[in-house]
């Protein structure tokens, strides 16, 4: 066997990105399997290569014993003596059984074992690769459709966008670049499987992270996402510095930054608002951009009455109830909305809150 198999392995670590010990691993499993193979022998055997020379030796491994029983693995210690005095029982004695028609039995052979290798170090490489990637934004093309994926090329694999994770009012054209959102990474039988989403809340978290710098050094967090995906969103944020506006961070001057999210959404409509540890201001905030006139807590079933004045409660609730859907999933609190003249009838309001809302303005803005 000439140094050139030797090259070709070496040519294809650096191609690949895989371990060069890997593919001599595998390149000496496959000469091991193609001597017992061809030569029908149950003998254990090792297959020692020389990169320099390029030459290849089997050597066949049997162990010392005091009385032989099966004389493919064992070797009597009179036997093993009669090589090297020095050996004893439960010595391994080899002894080279290079066949000499074996390079070329060997190299046919080695070649279909050390393709099947390649591949599933190569597969190894990619998912492990990806496998860090996992909630994460990439960027990727699309390369064809069927009726349940749309398939994206994100460089060295394919990945699945399935019908759930796709923006209902979005189209998916061939060759379109798009974001997209890594749900799962996994291993199977078929190599790495990547699955994505375009309709994931993650989605819309990543984008603020990588739009927003104060959100990606950590100064303005994201405390909760609630998505409607193509539709409409709400994004809680919070600043532990009083003096950093964190709403104001995530709109950006002129409201660029949100607006780069929003076109890279479709025109998805996202609402920003302010995190509150006090339930009260929260959920106020979370029913953005309705004025709140009084908000009821009950802790114990975590659940708000929340009142407004008359003319805005159907901005409250929103169409088909999405504002107040989507307020709720953002603030983990049941919100059950009522106008003013509901709660006056109910005995909610004082004397206070008639006045306050006469003003029509809200503490919770």
């Amino acid at each position: 066997m000439s140094t050139q198999l030797f090259d070709a392995i070496d040519n294809l670590a650096k191609e690949k990105g895989i371990d060069k010990e890997i593919l001599l691993e595998a390149l000496e499993a496959a000469l091991i399997s193609a001597y017992k193979k061809n030569f029908k022998s149950a003998t254990n055997v090792r297959v020692e290569l020389n990169e320099e020379t390029g030459k290849m030796r089997v050597f066949s491994r049997k162990t010392v014993v005091e009385e032989v029983e099966d004389t493919q693995q064992e070797l009597s210690i009179d036997e093993a003596k009669e090589i090297n005095p020095n050996y004893e029982v439960d010595d391994i004695v080899e002894v080279e059984v290079t066949p000499k028609n074996f390079g070329r039995i060997a190299a046919q052979a080695a070649k279909q074992v050390v393709t099947q290798r390649v591949r599933e170090a190569e597969r190894g490489v990619i998912y492990s690769e990806f496998a860090d990637r996992e909630e994460d934004v990439m960027t990727g093309i699309i390369q064809r459709k069927d009726p349940r994926f749309v398939y994206v090329n994100l460089g060295k694999i394919e990945a699945k966008l399935a019908e759930s994770e796709q923006m209902p009012t979005e189209e998916y054209n061939i060759h379109d670049r798009i974001k997209v959102f890594v749900t799962k990474v996994e291993n199977t039988s078929k190599g790495p499987q990547i699955y994505i989403s375009r309709s994931h809340p993650g989605l819309l978290k990543r984008l603020f992270e990588m739009e927003v710098p104060e959100i990606y050094d950590g100064i303005v967090e994201i405390k909760s996402v609630a998505r409607e995906a193509g539709d409409r969103s709400k994004i809680s944020v919070y600043a532990a510095d009083p003096e950093i506006d964190p709403v104001g961070s995530c709109v950006g001057q002129k409201g660029q930054r949100v607006q780069a999210i929003v076109d890279e959404l479709k025109g998805e409509k996202i609402d920003i608002v302010e995190w509150s540890d006090d339930p009260t201001i929260y959920v106020s905030n979370a029913l953005s951009p309705s004025k709140v006139v009084k908000v009821l807590v009950n802790e114990e079933e975590k659940a708000t009455k929340v009142i407004v004045p008359d003319y805005q409660l159907s901005l409250a609730i929103g169409k088909r109830g999405q504002n107040a859907r989507l307020a709720a999933k953002l603030t983990g609190w049941k919100i059950d909305i009522k106008s003013e003249s509901e709660a006056k009838e109910e005995g909610l309001l004082d004397e206070t809150d008639e006045a306050y809302s006469d003003n029509e303005e809200s503490l919770f803005e």
